[in-house]
């Protein structure tokens, strides 16, 4: 067997589908088929079940996947010492940030990588923090940036900063006059919630809980409205549709002729911004040195976290 091989089974069982298996390892699906059928017959054992629509895995054949992504992780790793050796900061460092993270802390990093480790470029995949997850378990990404809590995995887990959330509402609203604002006031607004997969959405129905409900029923089309991003929904609130809740990094750096962002009172909700990676990776010289490119961002208005 070869690695090949193993890192076609997984990624078989991932997809569910050899089509799109085959197009995530970037070979055609005849030769993904023939290679997992090859390692079928030298193992005597079946690992997928075929159906018309998708890819079973067998059970089996799910163990065998598991281990097989250990040998990719140890196999990486070798390479990652043999690199380590020379410059542990040298070569891509593969990221991940989910998406009401990326758009407004990604410009400033980029910039501050290249300025302070300019050997060690950054490739980014943003996606929702279930998928990221993933993605650093079968060692696809080496690090991800995301908001806790998230589900006990085993990673290596180092703070960023703390957030605070602020309410968004149109110039026009009443409250946009205000110094702040309590989460209990929020109750008679309709709300703009982004859609399921968000983690930041379940962050606002912490906030305002009693939306919770709206997300399920019929009555709450009209109540609440689903956006696809933050910045869908901003122009939702400064077309006059609602009022949402929105992380402080995501206030633009001029004032917003249509938009309001209002302080909540105490206590102001806020969500914590971690680090997060694999705690087999070996690069930790690379981590360092991506939370230290973090820490030169500017960060408006949030609480740097060191520990």
């Amino acid at each position: 067997m070869t690695l090949t091989e193993l890192k076609y089974i997984v990624a078989v069982a991932r997809e569910r589908h050899f089509g799109r298996a085959a197009e995530a390892c970037f070979v055609s699906q005849p030769t993904l088929s023939v290679a997992i059928k090859k390692l079928e017959e030298e193992l005597d054992v079946k690992l997928f079940e075929r159906g018309a629509s998708e890819v079973s895995v067998t059970p089996l054949g799910d163990e065998i996947v598991r281990q097989a992504q250990q040998v990719i992780e140890q196999a990486q790793a070798i390479r990652e010492i043999a690199k380590r050796g020379k410059d542990p900061v040298s070569g891509p460092l593969r990221l991940g940030v989910i998406y009401t993270i990326g758009p407004y802390l990604l410009p400033d990093l980029v910039r501050s990588a290249i300025e302070h480790v300019p050997q060690m470029p950054l490739m980014i995949q943003e996606n929702f923090t279930a998928k990221l997850l993933e993605s650093l378990r079968t060692g696809e990404l080496d690090c991800a940036i995301m908001a806790e809590p998230f589900p006990d995995t085993g990673m290596a887990v180092a703070p960023l900063y703390d957030e605070p959330f602020l309410a968004a509402v149109p110039r026009s609203h009443p409250l946009a006059a205000r110094d702040s604002v309590s989460a209990e006031e929020l109750k008679a607004e309709t709300m703009l919630l982004l859609g399921t997969g968000h983690c930041f959405r379940d962050h606002v129905l912490e906030v305002c809980p009693e939306y919770a409900r709206f997300s399920s029923d019929a009555e709450g089309i009209r109540k609440s409205f689903e956006g696809s991003s933050l910045e869908t929904i901003k122009y939702m609130v400064a077309a006059g549709m609602g009022v949402t809740v929105v992380p402080r990094l995501s206030l633009p750096a001029e004032a917003d002729k249509h938009v309001a962002y209002i302080p909540f009172t105490e206590p102001v909700p806020t969500r914590r911004v971690v680090l997060v990676w694999r705690r087999t990776f070996t690069r930790y010289e690379a981590i360092a040195a991506l939370r230290n490119a973090i820490y030169a961002c500017e960060l408006p208005g949030v609480r740097r976290l060191t520990a």
